[in-house]
């Protein structure tokens, strides 16, 4: 198929207001995860105000939108919930209205990830105009829920429950102008620690729950921050960048960056204020590199010293998730998600590359200001995320062929002020546009450069 770029990228352009227009009425309805419905039912509306062939909401409460009537599908991902605002005082205007310049298009869900969205849904009108949907496949663009929750739990739905499996799916998540092969996995641990309550008055008739867990918090904090070198008693998890640790992946650790973990929430239990705490709890977030599995995590935190001295009254355990969606869809599943890489000549990314390539050329596209300019100028186009996305299941748990490319910065991801930059809702549009032509199935060997090892678990 031939394809005229200068067609494919004057059609974006045609629709920078209009997208601007969707991306802003998204915005303006808060959308956290499980409260998603007003805005997926506008984004139903946007499909069909431009002509899909079929526009659904599943079981779960993903907005699906079909272009094309082939047997094989070529899906884009847009997760549709959002973080909460925080502190309000942190903004310097109404994260729900906000404003937008020339450049900009201000408020809470603009970079993550809504613009996505935009991007995506006018990226399959622009197919179907210019008749870019190969012969054989139709185009699938899904808003997906819950995703700030519970990354990939959506595409578990669609896996499992709507039986939908693509041929590979593109995630529309911000990436800072470039294309994205991987990522690492992360998991939430918790720490369970008991006590026992006495008089605050007398505190050494009981037993502190909330002592020993400050022993235990320095531990996590050291394991993070540590380095790996011989004599530290914590070796940090740096440690995995080093073939001494970690001999068959220590390459695809340096790739995606070292393992992290921090303690991302604290509970206790206490009769009163003057009492002695009989139960203290944390939860961890742990971002997984090539070459650990949840085993091994979950066996770092069980050998620190602490929990060591303590054993006998700490649990270590893996959090599960079962918040019904906005449905009332309950899809219980571990809080595992798994790390992955695409080899870079598989040819779902060599799609997005080559279709970059005759579009843009060779280099990240920047924005004009100067800031989002210094933080893409000189990297690599082909790269990958800091954070986790929906490709924890689609390629982590299912090794579905995954790759990304989305408007917006990571950084401005939960972070108040958060905007993202018109150029980049017209520039992915292009792309996403071109890339199903460019596509050639017969190059797909080799996709997987990393998958982690499941948990084991059965979850249907």
């Amino acid at each position: 198929m031939k394809i005229d770029f200068s067609s494919v990228k004057k059609a974006a352009e045609g629709y920078k207001a209009d997208m601007t227009k969707f991306l802003r009425d998204m915005i303006a309805i808060p959308s956290e995860s499980c409260q998603e419905e007003k805005v997926v039912k506008r984004i139903a509306e946007e499909m069909k105000k431009l002509g899909y062939d079929k526009v659904e909401i599943d079981g779960l409460g993903n907005v699906i939108g079909w272009m094309g009537t082939g047997d094989k599908i070529i899906a884009i991902d847009s997760h549709i919930d959002t973080v909460g605002i925080g502190n309000l005082a942190n903004w310097e205007k109404d994260p729900y209205t906000g404003y937008e310049t020339d450049e900009v298009i201000y408020g809470r869900g603009g970079s993550d990830q809504e613009g996505g969205m935009a991007s995506a849904t006018y990226g399959a009108k622009i197919m179907k105009d210019l008749g870019l949907i190969p012969e054989g496949f139709k185009i699938m663009i899904v808003g997906t829920v819950q995703e700030e929750d519970c990354d990939g739990m959506c595409w578990q739905y669609i896996y499992n429950k709507s039986k939908i499996v693509p041929e590979f799916v593109i995630s529309t998540e911000p990436t800072d102008g470039g294309i994205y092969r991987g990522h690492r996995g992360r998991m939430e641990i918790r720490v369970d620690v008991k006590g026992v309550s006495c008089h605050g008055s007398a505190p050494e008739r009981g037993d502190n729950a909330i002592y020993k867990m400050a022993d235990i918090l320095q531990d996590v904090r050291a394991l993070n921050e540590n380095d790996a070198k011989e004599g530290t008693a914590i070796k940090g998890l740096v440690k995995m960048l080093d073939p001494k640790f970690n001999p068959e992946h220590y390459e695809d650790a340096r790739f995606l960056g070292r393992g992290t973990c921090t303690t991302s929430q604290i509970f206790y239990t206490s009769p009163s204020r003057c009492a002695v705490a009989d139960s203290c709890s944390i939860s961890i977030d742990r971002r997984m590199t090539a070459g650990e599995t949840h085993l091994s995590c979950l066996k770092e935190i069980e050998d620190l010293p602490a929990v060591k001295k303590y054993a006998k009254d700490v649990t270590v355990s893996m959090y599960w998730y079962d918040s019904p969606s906005w449905t009332g869809e309950v899809y219980k599943t571990e809080c595992f998600f798994p790390t992955w890489i695409n080899q870079e000549s598989a040819a779902h990314v060599q799609a997005l590359v080559d279709a970059h390539h005759a579009l843009f050329g060779k280099e990240r596209l920047s924005p004009k200001d100067e800031v989002a300019k210094s933080k893409r100028v000189g990297r690599p186009l082909t790269d990958k995320w800091t954070f986790s996305t929906n490709g924890v299941s689609i390629q982590g748990r299912y090794g579905i062929p995954c790759v990304g490319f989305g408007p917006g910065a990571e950084s401005q991801a939960h972070a108040p002020n958060e905007i993202t930059w018109k150029q980049d809702l017209v520039n992915c549009a292009a792309l996403y546009a071109a890339v199903p032509a460019l596509y050639k199935p017969e190059n797909k060997v080799a996709v997987t450069q990393f998958r982690q090892e499941l948990t084991g678990n059965v979850i249907k």
